[in-house]
Formats: structure tokens, C-alpha cells, sequence
């Protein structure tokens, strides 16, 4: 799966000048459209963005320098009979991760029935026994998950990660979209395109939807945020000023008899929904870290005592650590009673001696990743690796190889993006944005296209050189109003 050429979005694995019928129209945009009138566009989108403050925080290096994340001018299309496959195999993991959450935290029937090994859930750092037994409103502990997919081929969907824990990006599938109306609006009279501008709404009435029994009718919502020095404040104050709730801070609150109060000038407010977009351990010093200054004490206790829901709630992390993806195609069959519709990427599991050894005898042709990694961190990418940085991935797994996994190099697929030399393939994987309430769950046609833009470079994380573009869900008939 690894050595083959990388799939063309456009032209399909033949290549060639030719687009796909279904991508005719696109291919004669990028055609007709000349590069200095693309670059005139993409660079008003990133005067936008830099002047709103769209930034990011780049970790690792001398400083923590704030970036501006960049944009791609040509748009990602995926048809309506691709996009309601996806959804479908989205629907199925994400019931299938909260069945395993509440189950983990409840009955363990996973582990008394042999499903998954329970040194790999009850040793997990990922796992919080305290919160055993936390019973949040129906059942649903990751109300909102951002699912990674990767494609290889016409019909190759794979689910790359399952992040679960405070799932970010979904303001530039926003902005981005915004971008595009105001500066391409050409494209969305070829195209009958599905909006994703309710997504604030829709994100708004799952948190309403899961307030405490007894706050139902009108609950108060707000987001919880480390502060404007965090990476993804700007995402944090856009959401909240979206949805109409209020940005708070853990100044801002207090727990008295495990009930959460909000500070205001009229005195205090009760809080029934908090949307967290802090780690765990970060959440609350009575619990987790002691010197947690960003956290509420008491919250933690108010939580499990039923009178705050937390979005999403503290543990989730669990789901998403990535020796338990692993086992996620049993996962899903066990909870749910049919096969995966999203396969996983093939997965060796280092902590086991055969994995291993394979591992360590393919370590130029495999992606190896620390299970609780995240942002491209703590990544070896064969292929494109120094001997050192092979040698140094070498020792680390025979010291801890608990730590790993291992999948294979994917050719991912490419769509067109504008670099320096013109339009050109690129490789990209995509993040859907999908919400889990008291009435179900609700995908918004669309998501965050990341897309590697240093040539070759499979590696899409935006602290690691990657960018943005828009993606556009074809609807299979022509719709009025905001496309």
C-alpha cells in the first residue's frame, strides 16, 4: 500500500492532463484561472486571517513563534456519494468510541470479554480511574471528535487518528469557507456546494442538548480556555462569540457544594455546560496537577456528582491513544455488530515481540509514532529519515516499546495547490468535525483539509510546514443561498 504512486484527487492514478469527469469543472478553474490572479487571492485570504489574528504557536522552537497558518487557494471536492460513505463510517466510530468510554468507565465488559488487553486500558496514562463510575447525560462522553482520514485510492478511505480529547481546527474549515465566498465566489456558482456555516449553531444545540437532568430547558453554556497565550485561543474566542455563549477563564469560576458558579457583575451565575478546551491535567489541581493554575478546584467533583457536563468529558483521552486505535475495527464490531465502514491503517503494535522485531527490520519503509503523540511530534517518517534519526527511533524502541507504533509509509493522495512553481499535487489528509447530543449525531458537510506543502513531504501538521485549504462537499443538486 506504501509503494505504490500517490493518488491524483483530479486525475485519478492515470494522470494525464484530463480531469475526472466529475472534477471537469474544477480542472478547467485551476486551468483558467491564472497563477498571478491565484496568488493575488491567496494572499488577500492571509492578510484577512493575519489581520483577525488566525495564528498558531510553534512550539519547540527558541521561541514559541505565533504563525499564521497558511492557506491554500484551490479547494478540495468531495462529491455527495463520497461524502454520505464517509458519514456514514463516521456515525459508526463515533457511536462505537462513546459505547467504549462508557463502557471503560462503567462494566469493562471490553476487557471481561477479551476484546482488548486490560494493561492497555487500566495502565493507560490516557485512563483516569477516578473517574470510574462517571455517569455524564446520555452516555455520551466525546460529543465532539475530530476524525483524521487519509485516501489512497477512488474508493480507499482509511481513519488515520481518532482525536477525542478538545479536537481543534474547526474554525479554519470556517474561515476558510469564508475566504472562499468572498474571494473565488465564481466556484461556487460551478459547484452546488453544501454550507458549513451552521456548524455553530449545530455545536451550540449538542451543548444545550446535554445539560444535567433538571437544566435542560435553559441551560448556561460556556467555554472553558487556558487563556489568549494558548495555541488555539483564537479558535476558542471565535467559537464562543459564534455561539453566543460566554469566553470564560478558571478566574471566572468557582464550585461551591459541587455546583459551578460564573462570576459576573450581577453576582453569581450557575454553570450547567463547560466546554473545555483544556487538557486534563490542567483541568482541576484537586484532581490532576497540583500546580495547575489554569484549571477550577472542585471541578472535577462537581462532574461526577451530576450537576456539570463536561464537553468533552475528562478521560476521553483514552479513545484516541493510539495502541488502543489499534484495536478499533474490534471495537467497533463489538459495540456496534458490524464490520468497520472506515478501515484503520494497518497498525503493528511495538509492545508485542513479533511487531517488534518486524518494526525494527523495516524502519526505513514504516511511519513510526509515540501512542500519546500529537502536531507531528514524536514521529519518525522512514523514508524521509536521516540514519541518525533512525538509529536514535531504534534505541528508543528497544528501550520502551510499549510506547509505539508503527503503520506503513501510505501514498496518500494528492490534490492541487498552488506553490511557487504554479499549481501542483500536494499531499493532503482530511478532518471532519462530528457532534454527538442527546438527539443523535450531526456531521456538517465538510472539515479541515491539511495539506503537506513542501514538495514530497507527507507530513500535513501545520507546525511541521503544512497548510490549509477549503473542502467543498458537492450536494447532488444545486441549492440557493450560501453555497
Amino acid at each position: 500500500m506504501g509503494k505504490r504512486a500517490a493518488f491524483d484527487e483530479i486525475r485519478g492514478h492515470e494522470g494525464g492532463d484530463a480531469a475526472r469527469p466529475e472534477f471537469a469543472a474544477l480542472g478547467s478553474w485551476i486551468r483558467d484561472t491564472p497563477p498571478a490572479e491565484l496568488n493575488r487571492r491567496q494572499q488577500a485570504a492571509e492578510a484577512a486571517f493575519r489581520q483577525l489574528g488566525i495564528t498558531f504557536a510553534v512550539y519547540g522552537e527558541a521561541e514559541a513563534a505565533e504563525r499564521i497558518i497558511p492557506f491554500d487557494i484551490v479547494p478540495r471536492v468531495f462529491t455527495a456519494p463520497e461524502w454520505a460513505r464517509l458519514s456514514e463510517g463516521l456515525v459508526q466510530r463515533v457511536v462505537a468510541i462513546n459505547a467504549f468510554l462508557d463502557d471503560v468507565y462503567g462494566a469493562r465488559r471490553i476487557i471481561a470479554d477479551g476484546v482488548v488487553p486490560p494493561e492497555l486500558i487500566l495502565a493507560n496514562p490516557q485512563f483516569r480511574p477516578v473517574l470510574a463510575g462517571a455517569r455524564p447525560p446520555h452516555g455520551i462522553f466525546a460529543h465532539i471528535c475530530g476524525i483524521d482520514l487519509v485516501r489512497t485510492g477512488p474508493d480507499e478511505f482509511f481513519v488515520l487518528e481518532d482525536n477525542a480529547r478538545t479536537p481543534s481546527g474547526v474554525s479554519y474549515m470556517l474561515e476558510n469557507r469564508e475566504a472562499m465566498l468572498r474571494l473565488c465566489p465564481e466556484l461556487f456558482e460551478l459547484f452546488p456546494v453544501a454550507p458549513v456555516d451552521d456548524y455553530p449553531d449545530a455545536l451550540h444545540g449538542t451543548l444545550r442538548s446535554v445539560a444535567p437532568r433538571g437544566r435542560s430547558s435553559n441551560p448556561v453554556c460556556v467555554l472553558l480556555t487556558p487563556g489568549h497565550f494558548n495555541s488555539a485561543f483564537y479558535e476558542h474566542s471565535f467559537l464562543a462569540d459564534s455561539m453566543g455563549i460566554e469566553l470564560v477563564e478558571a478566574a471566572d469560576l468557582v464550585v461551591d457544594d459541587d455546583i459551578v458558579w460564573m462570576k459576573t457583575i450581577e453576582g453569581l451565575v450557575r454553570v450547567d455546560v463547560i466546554y473545555r478546551r483544556l487538557d486534563d491535567d490542567y483541568l482541576d489541581p484537586l484532581v490532576f496537577l497540583p500546580e495547575s493554575v489554569l484549571g477550577v478546584p472542585g471541578l472535577v467533583s462537581a462532574y461526577m456528582a451530576g450537576n456539570v457536563t463536561l464537553v468533552n468529558a475528562p478521560g476521553t483521552g483514552i479513545a484516541d491513544d493510539k495502541a488502543i486505535y489499534s484495536y478499533m475495527p474490534e471495537i467497533v464490531k463489538y459495540y456496534t455488530g458490524s464490520e468497520a465502514k472506515l478501515p484503520n491503517v494497518e497498525t503493528w503494535r511495538c509492545r508485542e515481540p513479533d511487531c517488534l522485531r518486524y518494526v525494527l527490520d523495516n524502519l526505513s519503509d514504516l511511519v513510526v509514532k509515540l501512542v500519546d503523540g500529537s502536531g507531528g511530534y514524536g514521529m519518525l517518517v522512514g523514508p524521509t529519515a536521516t540514519r541518525h534519526e533512525i538509529e536514535c527511533f531504534r534505541a528508543a524502541l528497544v528501550a520502551e516499546p510499549h510506547r509505539y507504533i508503527a503503520q506503513p509509509t501510505l501514498a496518500l493522495s494528492t490534490v492541487p495547490t498552488l506553490t511557487e512553481q504554479g499549481v501542483a499535487p500536494r499531499h493532503v489528509d482530511f478532518r471532519p468535525f462530528v457532534l454527538s447530543g442527546a438527539d443523535g449525531v450531526t456531521i456538517v458537510p465538510g472539515g479541515l483539509t491539511r495539506v503537506a506543502l513542501r514538495e514530497g513531504s507527507l507530513v500535513v501538521n501545520s507546525s511541521q510546514g503544512g497548510g490549509t485549504k477549503d473542502s467543498l462537499i458537492l450536494l447532488d443538486r444545486p441549492q440557493r443561498g450560501e453555497r
